[in-house]
């Protein structure tokens, strides 16, 4: 048999290669240029741009993200729901698409982000084999969301500096945080991409007159701050009676509540409030695919979360939250975000009836555990005016 020759060997290595970065760069540009739908309800009444808000965030750049906002024309209090701030946990976009495609305010104002940290959505973390796509069955058919991570991507944030300095507090953080937009609040102007757009959405809340705000999280089940719901200084009561009575009626976990440290700077639910007028809280829920501990990562993991590895970590006590073999399910992820967003609103419209909200056409949690992809909405089915793109 006669031999290749050294040329005839270059030749073809670099022909492999140039084959594979192909495949790579097809990958790379389909899942940053994927754009999710989101069907609003009937009941929203306009959707405007980040941009409209502050000029920190520059028209149609990656972070311009769509605020839906449903306003039934009486007065009452002013919410905000914040999706996506940590794109590599699936129910914060999940959650707040959904409320936007059901909700029907009938007192007072709501404003959806879905994407707050856009960037962030475009790339999955280095190293860790994430999915670049998830997906739910709906009534319809299926229903794609893009997988990413926490911190917005290289390509739009660049570059780290050697230590974050949090503006204002001057507090040291890691330097990759300056890309975390929950590291990030309550912004600068003139920053880099996450703190712009953390200015752009405080900038929204002090002109709206904002009253409280709700941050979708989820967690490790090695993370202390599991399944939790963390409130500022100015919400501790109505957190308090919001983790009390679902804990007593609703979840079969227990969720707590837990006060936003003062000294730990960046946080949603400590600088929004420092920072406006608004009650800030951030609640938590368990994700077992981001446990350091866990086996094959892929979108199984993520949507059913269940794994064995995590369970015999909770068999040697290593965990936060229970763990067995029904998992943490994204319906039950997705269910208990949903149940503390209308528990939350009660509570609150109780406490401060002079910021009452009214709200119809949520699902209740046990609707959501039942079947979940009911209550995403077809885009063929309405008219195009209600199908927007995040």
């Amino acid at each position: 048999m006669k031999k290749l020759s050294l040329n005839a060997v270059k030749v073809i290595a670099l022909c492999v290669i140039a084959f594979c970065m192909a495949i790579a760069g097809f990958l790379f540009r389909e899942h940053r240029t994927f754009k999710e739908t989101v069907v609003v309800s009937e009941g929203c009444t306009e959707v405007k741009k980040l941009s409209d808000y502050s000029d920190a965030i520059k028209p149609g750049s990656v972070n311009d993200c769509n605020v839906y906002i449903y306003d039934s024309g009486v007065e009452g209090g002013t919410f905000l729901i914040i999706g996506g701030s940590h794109p590599e946990e699936p129910t914060g976009p999940m959650v707040a698409q959904l409320l936007a495609e059901n909700l029907k305010v009938t007192k007072g104002k709501v404003f959806i982000i879905t994407r707050a940290n856009n960037s962030a959505s475009t790339i999955t973390r280095i190293g860790e084999a994430y999915p670049r796509f998830y997906t739910l069955e709906t009534n319809y058919g299926t229903r794609t969301w893009r997988m990413g991570q926490r911190h917005a991507a290289e390509l739009d944030s660049w570059p780290d500096p050697e230590v974050y300095i949090h503006y204002p507090s001057t507090q040291n953080l890691a330097n990759v945080d300056i890309r975390n937009l929950n590291r990030n609040w309550p912004g600068k102007e003139d920053g880099l991409l996450s703190e712009r757009t953390a200015f752009a959405i405080m900038e929204l809340i002090r002109n709206e007159g904002v009253d409280y705000t709700l941050d979708y999280h989820e967690a490790e089940l090695e993370y202390s701050v599991e399944n939790t719901l963390v409130a500022h200084d100015r919400g501790f009561d109505v957190a308090s009676m919001v983790s009390m009575t679902l804990t007593a009626e609703t979840f079969d976990v227990p969720i707590g509540m837990e006060f936003s440290p003062a000294a730990l700077r960046g946080l949603s639910h400590r600088d929004i409030g420092d920072h406006s007028n608004a009650a800030s809280f951030l609640v938590e829920v368990a994700e077992p695919m981001l446990d350091r501990i866990r086996g094959v990562t892929d979108e199984k993991l993520l949507m059913e979360g269940k794994d064995i590895f995590v369970i015999k970590a909770g068999e040697h006590g290593l965990l936060y939250a229970p763990m067995d073999e029904n998992g943490w399910p994204i319906e039950k992820r997705v269910a208990r975000h949903v149940a503390t967003t209308t528990r939350l609103i009660e509570m609150y419209s109780m406490m401060h009836p002079d910021q009452e909200i009214l709200v119809e056409g949520i699902p209740t949690y046990q609707e959501l555990l039942t079947n979940l992809g009911a209550y995403y909405r077809n885009p063929a089915a309405v008219d195009s005016s209600r199908v927007y793109f995040d």
